[in-house]
């Protein structure tokens, strides 16, 4: 095996484990699982609507090293280092990155689908991961403009932070976070898929590695924020109107992100 493999194998585990340090992290504070069922979910004790300060600890430090890559020599010289090593060995430039980063979301609704239990129901679920994506492209589409890094490949000046990145990992936690409760290992599953998609995108010379780095930040960072801001949206959305019905469906076309709503009351 090459030392080029051995260290992309690396910087896999690397992430891989710092994912589940955070999974465990918040596996602690679990909620009581009743028995009522309800569209494959599980219902679960209400979650206080407060934002857990220490689940923010690992999506600040990839921010911060991403940030950080932008400006200090020994971080930009890794990404330059990192390319060059890459190039070296002139993988095959595939494009299933651009279908992984919605992967571990595609199999929350598979799996409900199916029958295995998740945290919230249709309704719910398409609220926080389409809230998720809103913040996503809210945070790396301006800040693509307004930063104007060169990507390696130099086809544009948009390659900070990484959006594919950004939304594989708030694809993850968003799993993560359905799971964590019921079946730990299938929750953190998805980061496998959102590790694949930042490291193909510095294979397919799309991305450095600091801008893949803080794209993982901040996706993890949106759902996050989703989750915190899911009773505020769900009140705001349907009120105390027992007759309303809504459908939210999540949607991705031509390269934007946006959540389709339809209410009858």
């Amino acid at each position: 095996m090459s030392k080029y493999t051995y260290k992309i194998a690396a910087a896999y585990i690397i992430l891989l484990s710092a994912c589940g340090k955070f999974s465990a992290q918040n596996t602690m504070d679990t909620l009581q699982v009743q028995e009522t069922k309800q569209d494959s979910t599980a219902v679960l004790a209400p979650e206080k609507s407060h934002l857990n300060y220490k689940s923010l600890i690992v999506p600040a430090a990839f921010i911060g090293y991403g940030v950080a890559s932008l400006s200090v020599k020994k971080l930009k010289q890794i990404n330059f280092s990192t390319r060059d090593e890459i190039n070296e060995h002139k993988p095959d430039h595939i494009k299933l990155d651009n279908y992984t980063q919605f992967a571990p979301a595609v199999l929350v609704y598979g799996l409900n689908a199916a029958g295995v239990q998740g945290k919230h129901n249709f309704k719910e679920r398409s609220i926080i991961y389409g809230t998720s994506m809103l913040i996503t492209s809210a945070i790396t589409i301006p800040l693509k403009h307004i930063v104007k890094e060169e990507r390696p490949d130099q086809s544009n000046n948009l390659s900070f932070p990484s959006g594919h990145t950004a939304i594989a990992f708030a694809s993850a936690q968003f799993m993560f976070r359905e799971y964590k409760d019921t079946n730990f290992w299938l929750g953190i599953s998805g980061y496998s898929f959102a590790v694949f998609t930042g490291v193909y995108r510095m294979l397919n010379d799309k991305h450095w590695v600091g801008d893949v780095v803080a794209g993982a930040g901040f996706g993890i960072l949106s759902t996050e924020l989703a989750y915190w801001l899911y009773p505020k949206i769900n009140t705001m959305l349907g009120g105390k109107n027992k007759n309303t019905a809504m459908m939210v469906m999540p949607f991705y076309q031509n390269k934007s992100v946006g959540i389709g709503l339809v209410k009858t009351f």
